[in-house]
């Protein structure tokens, strides 16, 4: 399938931007699991889920962004 350069473009930069918030929230999660703020684990863990959401509504490959695991095992899938 073909995709104009400027799509190919809007897609990589949201791509890039998508992988920050997964990190930035992905660090915060740690900090609270280090700092043992159970209910802020579970709000990031939270944002995780919904920005890895958000990643495959749009086919964004994000193998290897987080260790799914390490969410908040609370969580229902």
């Amino acid at each position: 399938m073909y995709s104009p350069p400027e799509e190919v473009e809007t897609m990589s930069q949201f791509a890039t931007v998508l992988r920050s918030r997964v990190d930035d929230a992905h660090q915060a999660m740690i900090a609270a699991q280090q700092a043992g703020h159970d209910y802020e684990v579970h709000l990031h863990s939270a944002r995780l889920r919904d920005l890895l959401d958000l990643a495959a509504r749009h086919d964004v490959d994000t193998t290897g962004w987080v260790d799914l695991t390490a969410l908040d095992p609370t969580e229902t899938a």
